[in-house]
């Protein structure tokens, strides 16, 4: 018995189910970190437009994700190396791609993290412009992130997760949905103009950059070697079961409540369903929405400033590696014992840049250039995760028991190709 990193000490794994549940935490994390404003909207306009008759896709989606989180867990556990690692001995141009894109990701979705924020805030409250809610969010994150530990970092987070899933869930109950239309949305269908959206929502359940700092988190946890493998699958279908659930209920909300109406494009469709819950069921319906529009905007928020900027603290380490498929991978724990990583230059001054910089973005439009390359980088982003799972999960050289099995490979695989398309109309979106 040692004591790990973030103030954990490094046991054994727990063998009771109780045990288990208890170390439930890395996987919550990753799975609502990735679910932001941004996946709340494609899931109500959804809704709006076809009811109920999607559902299939947010399920088919949740396994997926579960998918690719377990092919991530499984790497760090059974290699003893980051995701990092995994990609440097793919060559010098995985790890380049990632170094560019989470730059640009980081300046263009620091602003749209604050935003996020600042909508529900400023509609709670008052008094400021959304900017400015935006602004106070991303300084308080910033400080909140900069000074936490590992073990209350996760707490906090457990909770606003607990605070949205009540909160959302409980809206779509009070709703009272359609249980025969919901049983009937579980077989797949195609209404006419849905493929766009229904790729949308099978991208939407918890699917960004942040899947790729689960390992972090694991390590902060005290998590290490092959024995955990079963705890950590646990821990990612909790995660990923409430963030579908979550999802549903959002589908459910807007199925129900906005059928057949034109939404607000961006975050502000959310207040439009907020203000159409205060008519139909009084004022107190609209703060409980409005309430988990919070935790999960803040949730993503604190999250992304957690997990990316040790993703970035990561980069710079490998970037200062050897490359190549015959370099060795190194063993990067002692590089973030005792929060050593949160307390590098690297980790902080990835902080200061998505809060401080994308700050003159809420001022302004975004300008064109920028928001071209920062869409098309973060479309590449989720295929090439899956293809790259692929490879590393496969390959001779990975340790016996970590190797993936069918059933792996053909839902990484599947996760990858569905990717690969969603990056296809998005090109084709973009410049067609």
């Amino acid at each position: 018995m040692t004591e790990g990193p973030g103030g954990y000490v490094t046991t054994a794994p727990p063998t009771g189910v109780g045990a288990r549940l208890r170390q439930v935490g890395p996987g919550l994390l990753a799975a609502a970190a990735g679910v932001g404003a941004g996946d709340l909207v494609a899931t109500m306009v959804a809704g709006s437009r076809y009811g109920t008759a999607l559902l299939w896709a947010a399920v088919l989606g949740t396994v997926l994700k579960l998918a690719l989180a377990e092919g991530v867990g499984r790497w760090h556990l059974a290699s003893g190396a980051t995701l990092l690692d995994g990609w440097r001995r793919l060559g010098r141009w995985a790890t380049t791609f990632f170094a560019v894109y989470i730059v640009v990701w980081g300046f263009v979705y620091g602003a749209t993290a604050m935003s996020a924020v600042g909508l529900p805030l400023n509609a709670l409250f008052g008094g400021l412009p959304v900017r400015y809610w935006a602004m106070i969010a991303g300084v308080v994150g910033l400080a909140l992130v900069w000074a936490q530990r590992y073990a209350v970092f996760e707490k906090f987070i457990t909770v606003l997760v607990l605070v949205k899933f009540v909160s959302v869930v409980s809206v779509a109950a009070l709703i009272g949905p359609d249980l025969g239309a919901l049983a009937t949305g579980l077989v797949p269908t195609l209404p006419d103009g849905s493929v766009v959206y229904v790729l949308g929502l099978i991208g939407g359940v918890g699917g960004t950059i942040t899947m790729a700092a689960y390992g972090y988190w694991m390590i902060a946890k005290g998590w290490r070697g092959t024995g955990w493998l079963s705890v950590m699958r646990l821990d990612n279908a909790v995660g990923y079961v409430m963030t579908g659930v979550f999802v549903v209920a959002m589908l459910i909300i807007g199925a129900e409540i906005l059928l057949g109406q034109d939404l607000a494009s961006g975050d502000t469709g959310l207040l439009t369903l907020g203000t159409e819950l205060g008519l139909r069921y009084g004022d107190w319906a609209r703060v409980l929405f409005l309430v988990g529009f919070l935790a999960v905007t803040t949730t993503s928020l604190l999250g992304v400033w957690n997990g990316v900027s040790l993703l970035f603290a990561d980069t710079v380490r490998t970037l200062r590696l050897p490359h190549g498929r015959d370099a060795d991978v190194a063993v990067p724990e002692r590089a973030y014992e005792a929060g050593a990583a949160e307390r590098s230059t690297a980790f902080r001054g990835y902080l200061l840049w998505l809060t401080v910089p994308p700050m003159g973005l809420l001022f302004f439009d975004q300008p064109f250039a920028l928001t071209l390359v920062y869409g098309v980088l973060g479309a590449a982003f989720m295929p090439f995760l899956g293809g790259t799972l692929l490879i590393l999960l496969n390959s001779t050289r990975f340790v016996t028991e970590g190797r993936s099995g069918w059933l792996s490979n053909v839902l990484v695989g599947a996760a990858a190709a569905l990717f690969l398309v969603l990056l296809g109309v998005d090109l084709v979106n973009r410049f067609g």
